[in-house]
This record gives structure tokens, C-alpha cells and sequence, in this order.
């Protein structure tokens, strides 16, 4: 990509945050900070972000939004920062998210811009309040709804200071006639969706009037900021409860951490320099309100404080959102690129699917058959070669591990005895009938039955998970194809899962019914475990034991066993040992056939799976044309189209974004240099 999608990075930015006081030398107007002209150009490449809609891609922007119940004084409060007429009236009076863009300009007279659906309409001081009632029933509708598209307005005035507020419909629960019923949830869902995200700085508007606690804005801010470090307080309408207002304000029972600002209003029809003079001299005379520490009290004072704030979340949020613009960039690029050609007619469509098919065997065949993982290399679960020899080595030690139920010391050969003598019969004395290594060999096997079931249904619902992952995975864009390829795969494995288990279920039945080996360490071992026979036999003729104290023989490979219950039955002691020995030996190597059938069938059906099978099942099942696959992909191809020209739009938006952040990035360097 090159620098394609590259913005670079300045620590220089941190300029942005200057510290503002109410005695700055260079202080033109009440409301105006000495840092406006270094703030502005940043809040209008943030202002062409947000026409942009930047926050669509998933960046947001730092933003003052400004909440509160109804009649709390919110719109008052604005009113006095733009000093401005905004809609008054009974109800809610806002309706729709109002972008207000204050610039301090020395023009002769204001500008004002109202900015919705496309389109500017300028307007004057004494229109505009019409006019922001006229866009709002464009947008919102003529009545007491509410709507979430926004509405900007721009005002270019001499005194105001440079900021960007959202101003939020007032929270009511109880709907008027014209509201709908949901109205609360309506304005709660509007209120979340621009105060959730945590570059959000949350303008708290509280009347002194009321328990600050009582308040549902600080519910909502509170169930979004718990420690309130993105949440500034201002006090209205303080004048009419001065009580105690000062011990409210300082104890702080909700958490607002970035302080309270205590203001009076315009009343009635003061002009805004007549109401910032009878606010100064309240605070300054009334005998409890004078009380109130003067560095947060007052319109100009909330003025400078939402600046400095807004500046200092520039500065802590810019490198944040330049990284992530780069990233989205890259991301939406590279999704572009990936996606498929449309497709325009059914040879296009079985090119695609065979090419799919292909690329998809081709990937089973790296992890299932020759254990590269390079396509997966954090994803564990897909290293299939190392999880089936996992699952391969836990079998093995399931079986092994498997305990008879007369295998404890003190029961130490009387499954043989009772068998021996449920099969005597006339003959040679000492004979062992192979009946008797039959049935405990039966005994055992059947024992051990479900293991290898289990282990066949574990293995197949596995492979099954890897190649519907992998076939997904290559028909990404396809998503009803996907859904015609799960259903065939699942048939596929289905089959061959009857198969293996089939094959286990043999294997068990041919060891239960015959004895067979000629694998020379079976006469080994029971030549050696026989050697222990003779010394065996005369420990337990000799023992002296009884069940009060039982006697134990050190037998080598059993330990100590308990053989006090075995004099009961001298002559059947040397057949009950051979028995033993003979079944101990014979069944490690019926373990081991069982085991390296099962690996042996399990790796030859996986190659069969991978090289012949699934493509040939999945091709049949596809272009069959009562099960229209192909044309599954013919019909997704338009979806495809538009998701391309989401795409090239996003990827638009972002590249212009990207030129924004590079000139903001412009003009820091310059301002540092």
C-alpha cells in the first residue's frame, strides 16, 4: 500500500492543551479564551469529520453533549454560552441532536447557519429560533416526536467561545398528547447512544431546585461514567434555591468529577450583557451564594472550563483517532480487494464454486494430511495433525487405563477361580479350557466397548468443525452458499462416521470371539510373568492368614496382594495363575490392535475425505439442479455488488478523513514550530 493509507504521527499535537484563566492578558470578550484562534482550525477539521460521518466507520470524536430533565434550564444555558434565541414552549423543545458550532469572529454582525439533510440555510439572531423549529419538523416530523437525525448549527459571533456542544432532547417520562407512548425510551436511546462512548464529555445540566440524586440525567451519566471523569455539573435557576445549594455543590453525592459551575440565566428580556452583569453581582453580594468559591461560578467561568476541557480531549484523543483511521483504512482496503468478481451468468458461477472447492481441498489437505498450519497459526484448534495425535494418545490411555471391577488386591484372581470352576469337566487335572480365556476375555472386551464408539463420534463431530470452518472460510461472501455447503458437509461426515463406527463395533466383536496372536511378545511376557508361578503358589499354601488378619504376598508387576482367600481353593491356584498371565500378555496386544485399526481406518478415510469424497459429494449434491447451488451463488452476486459500493464509500470517507487529520497534523507542526 506504501503510504496509502499512512498518517504520520507528531507529538507535537500535545500543544493543543493551553491553560485558560478569566485574567488572560489577551481576553477580547467575556466568553472568549486567548487560545481561540490555535483551537479553531482543530474543531473545524473535527467539524468536517463529523460531516463525514466518521462515526459511522467506528471512530468517534471527542464531543460535549449536554443533558438533562426537562426544564432543568438546558436550553437556557446554551442560550447564554451562543447568546442566541433557541425554541422555547411547553414539552420538549428539542427534538432532534442539535450540533451547535460557536466561533468567535469579529464581524460587525453574526453569522448563523443551519445545517441539515444536505443542505445550509442561513439565517440571522432574531430568526433563528423559527428557523430551528421549521428544520426540526423537516427532520423530526410536525407534532412532539422525536428523531435521532441531527441538526447543526453554526454560529459565527464576536464574544463566543469556540466549541462544539450536542444538545439532546430533555428527558420526560410522561408523554403529552402527540407524543408516542415510548417517548421516554426514544430520548433515553438517543441520550445513551451519545453519551456510552468514552470520548464523550457529558455537560450535566441540574436545577438547584431539585436533589441532584433525584435526577434522571445523572442516572444515565452515571451508568455510563461511574466515577464521573468525563462529567461536568452546571447549577441553573440558583437564585431561586440558594439554601444549601453550597453544601450540595461541595459534597459531591454524585460523582461529578469534573466539578460543578454554578450559573444564572438570561430573565425575562435582559440582554445577555445585562443578564452576565446582574449574574456577576448576585454571586458576588447575595449572602449565600457570595459563599461560593467565584472559580466556578458564572457563564464565563463554564465557558472557559468547557474550552480547556474540549482542548485537553483533542489532545488525549487525537493520536487515537489518526491510529484508527489508518486502520480502518488499511482494513476496508483490503476487504475491497478480496472480495469476488460478479457474477453474470452460471459458467461464472461453476468457475467460482469449483474454485472454491479447489482452494478449500487444497487448504484440508495442508492442515489434515501434511500438518502445515500456516493459514491458522493462532488458532490451535486448527492444527489438526497435533489434535488428532492428542486425541489418538488420549484414546490409548483411556483403554489402558480402564479398570475391571475385579481388579483390586484383595479380590486377586477369584474372577479366574469362579470361572474354572464353573468350567470343570472329566479330564487330565491342571488342563486349562480355552472356554475359561474366552469368557474373561469377553468380559474385558466388552468392558472397554464404548471407548472406541466414543472416541469415533469425538474424532468425526472434530473434522466435521474443521472442514465446515474451512469451507466457510473460502466461500466468506457466499453466505447462502455457505449454508448449502454446511448441509452437504455434514451429510459427507455423516456417512463416514457410520463407517468408522461400523469398523470400531467389528473390531471389538472379532476380539471377543477368538484368540488369536502371532506377535512374539505375547509368549514373551507370559514366560516371564509365569516365572513368579511356582514361588506364588507356595507363599499361598503356606500363608498363615485369616479374615481377621489376612495374609500379603509381594507378587512382581501386582505389588502387594492379598491371598489369604485363595487357600480355600489349592488345586485351582496354578490354573487361576496361568489364566491371569495368559490374559495380562494377550491384552496389550488386543489394545494395541484396536488402537492402530482405529488410527490406520481414521487416517486412510480423512486422506479419502480430503482427496475424493467431499469434492465429489459436495460438486454432485451442488449442480444438481433440484438443489440449485450454482444459482445460489448467481443470486448473492448482487448483494456482493452492494457491499462493494459500501465499501468504496467507506474507504472514500476514510481517505478524506485521513487529508483531514493530515492538515490538522499541518497545523500543529507549524504552530510548534
Amino acid at each position: 500500500m506504501g503510504d496509502e493509507n499512512h498518517i504520520p504521527h507528531n507529538n507535537d499535537y500535545k500543544t493543543i492543551s493551553v491553560e485558560a484563566g478569566a485574567h488572560d492578558a489577551n481576553f477580547h470578550a467575556p466568553l472568549v479564551s486567548s487560545y481561540n484562534d490555535r483551537i479553531r482550525p482543530i474543531l473545524d477539521a473535527f467539524e468536517d469529520l463529523r460531516r463525514l460521518n466518521i462515526t459511522k466507520q467506528g471512530i468517534q470524536l471527542p464531543t460535549i453533549v449536554v443533558v438533562g430533565d426537562q426544564s432543568s434550564g438546558k436550553s437556557s444555558v446554551l442560550e447564554s454560552l451562543a447568546e442566541i434565541t433557541l425554541p422555547r414552549g411547553q414539552g420538549i423543545c428539542t427534538r432532534v441532536p442539535l450540533i451547535m458550532r460557536l466561533q468567535h469572529h469579529p464581524l460587525p454582525k453574526p453569522e448563523l447557519v443551519l445545517e441539515y439533510n444536505g443542505k445550509s440555510v442561513s439565517t440571522d439572531e432574531s430568526r433563528v429560533s423559527d428557523a430551528i423549529r421549521i428544520a426540526t419538523d423537516v427532520l423530526a416530523g410536525e407534532g412532539k416526536g422525536i428523531s435521532n437525525s441531527p441538526l447543526t448549527l453554526l454560529v459565527k459571533k464576536n464574544g463566543v467561545p469556540d466549541l462544539t456542544m450536542v444538545d439532546l432532547p430533555g428527558i420526560t417520562r410522561v408523554p403529552v398528547h402527540g407524543q408516542p407512548e415510548n417517548i421516554y425510551d426514544q430520548i433515553v436511546n438517543i441520550i445513551m447512544e451519545y453519551i456510552r462512548p468514552e470520548e464523550s464529555i457529558i455537560l450535566n445540566v441540574l436545577s438547584a431546585t431539585v436533589d441532584f440524586s433525584t435526577c434522571e440525567s445523572i442516572r444515565m451519566s452515571q451508568s455510563v461514567d461511574k466515577k464521573g471523569v468525563r462529567t461536568l455539573a452546571v447549577v441553573t435557576k440558583v437564585d431561586k434555591a440558594p439554601e444549601g445549594l453550597l453544601e450540595k455543590v461541595m459534597a459531591d453525592d454524585v460523582n461529578i468529577g469534573l466539578g460543578y459551575v454554578c450559573v444564572r440565566n438570561r430573565i425575562g428580556n435582559e440582554s445577555y450583557e445585562e443578564a452576565r452583569m446582574a449574574e456577576e453581582t448576585l454571586f458576588r453580594t447575595h449572602p449565600l451564594l457570595s459563599n461560593i468559591d467565584k472559580s466556578i461560578v458564572g457563564v464565563p467561568v463554564l465557558a472557559q472550563k468547557l474550552v480547556q476541557i474540549q482542548a485537553n480531549s483533542i489532545s488525549k484523543l487525537f493520536p487515537e483517532i489518526v491510529k484508527k483511521i489508518n486502520d480502518k483504512l488499511s482494513s476496508h482496503v483490503s476487504e475491497l480487494e478480496k472480495l469476488p468478481k460478479s457474477l453474470t451468468s452460471v459458467a461464472e458461477a461453476m468457475s467460482a464454486f469449483m474454485h472454491i472447492i479447489g482452494s478449500a481441498k487444497e487448504s484440508l489437505r495442508k492442515i489434515l494430511l501434511r500438518g502445515e498450519f500456516d493459514e491458522y497459526p493462532d488458532d490451535k484448534s486448527m492444527h489438526c495433525t497435533a489434535r488428532l495425535v492428542q486425541m489418538l494418545d488420549q484414546y490409548s490411555n483411556d483403554l489402558h487405563n480402564y479398570q475391571e471391577s475385579d481388579s483390586t488386591k484383595k479380590n486377586f484372581l477369584m474372577e479366574e477361580i469362579k470361572v474354572l470352576e464353573e468350567a470343570k469337566w472329566i479330564g487330565l487335572p491342571n488342563f486349562v479350557p480355552r472356554s475359561t480365556f474366552l469368557t474373561l476375555l469377553q468380559n474385558r472386551v466388552k468392558a472397554i466397548s464404548r471407548i472406541p464408539v466414543e472416541f469415533i463420534e469425538r474424532v468425526w463431530d472434530y473434522l466435521q468443525e474443521v472442514v465446515v470452518s474451512v469451507l466457510v472460510n473460502h466461500s466468506e461472501h457466499y453466505h447462502q452458499l455457505q449454508v448449502a455447503v454446511r448441509r452437504s458437509v455434514q451429510n459427507v461426515i455423516s456417512s463416514m462416521k457410520d463407517k468408522s463406527m461400523k469398523h470400531v463395533m467389528e473390531v471389538v466383536e472379532m476380539e471377543k470371539i477368538t484368540d488369536y496372536t502371532c506377535n512374539p511378545e505375547y509368549i514373551r511376557d507370559y514366560k516371564k510373568l509365569m516365572a513368579n508361578e511356582i514361588e506364588f503358589t507356595e507363599n499361598v499354601l503356606h500363608c498363615k492368614g485369616n479374615t481377621k488378619n489376612p495374609c500379603w504376598v509381594n507378587l512382581e508387576g501386582f505389588g502387594e496382594v492379598e491371598v489369604s482367600h485363595l487357600r480355600q481353593y489349592p488345586c485351582l491356584i496354578s490354573q487361576a495363575f496361568d489364566l491371569r498371565m495368559r490374559l495380562i500378555s494377550y491384552w496389550k496386544i488386543v489394545l494395541r490392535r484396536i488402537i492402530d485399526s482405529t488410527a490406520l481406518h481414521l487416517q486412510f478415510n480423512i486422506n479419502s475425505l480430503v482427496n475424493k469424497d467431499l469434492g465429489e459429494k459436495i460438486v454432485n449434491e451442488m449442480v444438481n439442479p433440484y438443489a440449485g447451488g450454482i444459482e445460489r451463488l448467481l443470486e448473492e452476486s448482487p448483494s456482493i455488488a452492494s457491499k462493494r459500493e459500501r465499501l468504496k464509500k467507506s474507504v472514500e470517507v476514510l481517505r478524506e478523513s485521513k487529508d483531514v487529520v493530515a492538515r490538522i497534523m499541518d497545523r500543529i507542526s507549524a504552530d510548534a514550530d
